[in-house]
């Protein structure tokens, strides 16, 4: 993009659309080039608006890359690097500087947020409290919350709260104590018998549900019902539990897409030839086992296809009522996913590393403001990070970005044309203490880190714990199958990639209470105050600060007699 002249500001307030999909890859859209899969709706926003073709999460699983879209801050900045790692109290999220900055923040849908219930507790919070009911959501007020994952084991639900959708399709006659996992996330089989989401030979089924009902649809509805009601400004933030998985989904959709329509898989097998420790371990694990089979690949992928078309076809639904209603003109919208799926690119199922498939994802985003009118379809290389989205949001709400708490930049000055200072390198990293490969590879938790460095070109994968990096050119190897820290001769790459790994772990990540220009203005005021240390005879400071320091002494009665 290049510099264009500044528009008159607009005076009417924008309200945000924030609408994010989980699990949904960079390239798995029409307009980011997929060869079958026509998404019209993402492709309308594109066609409106920006996208960013060089966005990238700060990490690859579902509740770190979320709390940091959510603050605005990198994993090692907010702390809950894992699903189900509590945010803890105090940290600001989008919601607290929105809220200071006149505009409300709702929840539609999932967060993965865990409550830090003994930090709430410690400080006499109630989650019956409005300041707790936030701090328990991650900062939202919550129009309705559902994360999308009611499994049921043995020992009870995975996710013990209750699921608004569940209750929806009870109301709506499902005969099931979990009607989510009975018949949203299942088929029926030949025998007439539930075949469930879960096995990965029943993807090709449709879902044993009426489309209308199932969860993407419920979630579309859900925003209209805000919207109609709402009054600005507000920023909603719609969080789609698909296309992850169960990969499963109702006719029509379960076969709109075939295994014609399966690309061939990306990988390689050099990639298998001495792979980096972490690598090896995790496409050893059972997913990646499973999506290293031709025929999982080709019942899943036209499922996975078959839930974005969905996807696409309710963005349409809101799309058409924006435009129906007279609010498209006053709505930012904004597209993007917390990560991706390998789908068996290298040899690798679900998400979990660095390469493109799981740390890219989608950003596209429409700007109504007239401010924007000169970027209208076009697209954005910059590297681009989820933690921008925050700042964002606040630049639009027309107050200043704290970027003493937000680690991220607001992407207005792209929307508007402009070519602003930008960042040199995004920053991926992953802990992945929790998992079985941490175990496998005989690390402790506190070793079992992984970040990326990616400076456009470039891709640095360092691993703690003692093991080598990965790294890997992306203008001759596009594909990422070549890691060249395997052989001598890249030791200068390597060096300046960790020097700006270096660059960025020196960065001022904590100090949050107090501002630069707080600061600056603190400087002298202790001076004003009358405390002057250190002189000789007073001459070092202006006459005025000593002023009542000068002068006849005071006369007092002497208290001997």
């Amino acid at each position: 993009m290049t510099d264009t002249a500044q528009s008159e500001p607009s005076s009417k307030k924008t309200n945000i659309l924030f609408i994010m999909y989980d699990q949904l890859r960079f390239d798995y859209l029409s307009c980011a080039g997929h060869p079958h899969l026509d998404t019209p709706n993402f492709d309308r926003v594109a066609k409106m608006g920006v996208r960013f073709t060089n966005a990238y999460i700060q990490s690859p699983i579902c509740g770190a890359s979320r709390m940091s879209t959510y603050t605005g801050r990198y994993v090692s900045s907010h702390g809950a690097a894992w699903n189900g790692y509590p945010l803890r109290v105090g940290e600001h999220t989008m919601g607290d500087h929105l809220r200071k900055a006149g505009m409300d923040c709702w929840l539609i849908g999932k967060t993965h947020m865990k409550a830090d219930a003994d930090g709430m507790a410690r400080l006499g919070l109630s989650p019956d409290s409005v300041i707790g009911a936030r701090q328990a959501e991650c900062g939202f007020d919550i129009w309705i919350r559902d994360d999308g994952l009611w499994a049921q084991g043995p020992d009870g639900f995975y996710d013990e709260r209750r699921s608004p959708y569940n209750e929806y399709l009870k109301s709506k006659g499902y005969p099931s104590e979990n009607p989510w996992a009975d018949f949203a996330n299942a088929g029926v089989d030949d025998q007439g018998d539930m075949a469930s989401g879960w096995m990965f030979k029943n993807t090709d089924k449709a879902a044993n549900i009426r489309e209308e009902h199932s969860e993407t649809p419920w979630l579309t509805d859900r925003t209209m019902d805000f919207i109609e009601q709402a009054e600005g400004p507000w920023c909603a933030h719609v969080s789609f539990i698909k296309p992850h998985w169960p990969y499963i989904v109702p006719a029509p959709y379960h076969d709109m897409y075939g295994a014609n329509h399966v690309p061939a898989p990306k990988r390689h097998e050099m990639e298998r030839e001495d792979p980096h420790p972490v690598y090896g371990a995790y496409m050893e694990n059972r997913i990646c086992s499973a999506f290293q089979q031709e025929e999982v690949r080709q019942k899943v992928i036209p499922a996975y296809m078959g839930l974005i078309k969905q996807c696409d076809d309710q963005l349409g639904r809101l799309l058409d009522f924006l435009e129906e209603t007279g609010r498209m003109e006053s709505t930012m919208i904004v597209l993007t996913s917390d990560h991706g799926d390998y789908l068996g690119d290298h040899w690798m199922g679900e998400k979990d590393l660095f390469h493109e498939q799981s740390v890219k994802v989608p950003m596209i985003i429409y700007d109504p403001r007239p401010e924007a009118d000169a970027t209208r379809g076009k697209t954005c290389d910059a590297l681009v990070e989820s933690i921008d989205l925050a700042p964002t949001f606040v630049d639009l709400a027309g107050a200043k970005v704290p970027d003493h708490i937000l680690e991220g930049r607001s992407l207005l000055p792209w929307l508007e044309g402009k070519t602003p200072e930008w960042r040199e390198f995004a920053i991926c990293e992953y802990d992945y203490s929790a998992t079985p490969q941490c175990v496998k590879l005989g690390l402790e938790p506190k070793d079992a880190r992984l970040f990326m460095v990616f400076d456009g070109r470039y891709k640095l994968m360092h691993a703690e714990g003692g093991l080598r990096p990965m790294l890997f050119d992306l203008q001759s190897d596009p594909d990422e199958f070549n890691d060249l820290a395997k052989q001598p001769g890249h030791e200068d790459i390597l060096d300046a990639l960790y020097d700006k790994l270096a660059t960025w772990g020196r960065r001022l990540a904590q100090r949050v209470t107090r501002s630069e220009d707080d600061i600056k203005n603190m400087r002298g005021r202790s001076l004003r105050r009358g405390v002057l240390p250190f002189m000789i005879d007073g001459s070092e400071v202006d006459e005025e600060l000593t002023m009542y320091y000068r002068g006849p002494a005071p006369k007092w009665d002497s208290l001997d007699d």
